[in-house]
């Protein structure tokens, strides 16, 4: 008899997961903060920002910039994404082992669904253009429903969207925002070590397996009873 927790579909976040677009981003801030004659912010700084949205994107560079009483949170939004519209993709890169670990999963039997912060208009280019969308059965965006992670309604919609229990499903991601929203959805949820994690790691993140590479994904999601009926 088959566990009902066994899973046949997993979710799978984009930035810090399956691709490095922290060098895209901050080319987009640093073009952005120039438009309103400020320098640059480190990369570092920058990619501490990634994971909660564009809006906290911005509105946290704003801040670190010391411009945030001077310029309209909606005009630098606008100014950001014409920039990113530019530099999406076009310096990062898809992290080693995600495609190969991504063609097992389906060679397996498994469904995945892309659940991102990221708005559809630069997610789903991004994933065509890498390569990425070939091995991905769903896109939900930041913007596809009213909420984004950490809520767990973006997990759930993607659950529905591949005809999916959530409790036969499983959230793979890099951040504290991955690891809160697949709690809140009753999920569990495997961190990739080379992310975005933020400060103290991803070994500082209370998940339920740290991954080196998407590669090990496969073994490591059957290893825990986490299979399909492939």
């Amino acid at each position: 008899m088959v566990a009902s927790n066994h899973c046949n579909a997993v979710l799978i976040d984009l930035d810090g997961t399956m691709v490095d677009t922290a060098p895209d981003i901050a080319a987009a801030v640093t073009c952005m903060l120039a438009d309103f004659g400020v320098a640059p912010l480190s990369f570092d700084r920058v990619t501490g920002f990634i994971g909660n949205g564009v809006p906290n994107l911005v509105r946290r560079s704003l801040e670190a910039a010391g411009i945030e009483k001077r310029v309209a949170i909606e005009r630098a939004l606008l100014v950001f994404e014409q920039h990113y519209a530019n530099t999406n993709g076009r310096v990062g890169r898809v992290f080693p082992g995600v495609m190969d670990g991504l063609r097992e999963l389906r060679k397996r039997g498994y469904r995945s669904a892309c659940v991102t912060n990221k708005p559809h208009a630069l997610a789903a280019p991004l994933l065509t253009n890498t390569g990425l969308a070939a091995y991905l059965d769903v896109l939900v965006a930041g913007d596809t429903i009213a909420s984004m992670k950490p809520s767990p309604e973006p997990l759930w919609h993607a659950c529905r969207l591949l005809d999916a229990d959530p409790g036969r499903c499983a959230l793979v991601g890099d951040s504290p925002v991955d690891v809160a929203a697949a709690r809140a959805a009753g999920l569990p949820v495997f961190i990739v070590k080379y992310g975005y994690a933020g400060q103290g790691g991803a070994d500082a993140l209370h998940c339920d397996g740290l991954i080196d590479s998407f590669e090990a994904l496969p073994a490591i999601l059957a290893a825990r009873g986490l299979m399909t009926h492939a």
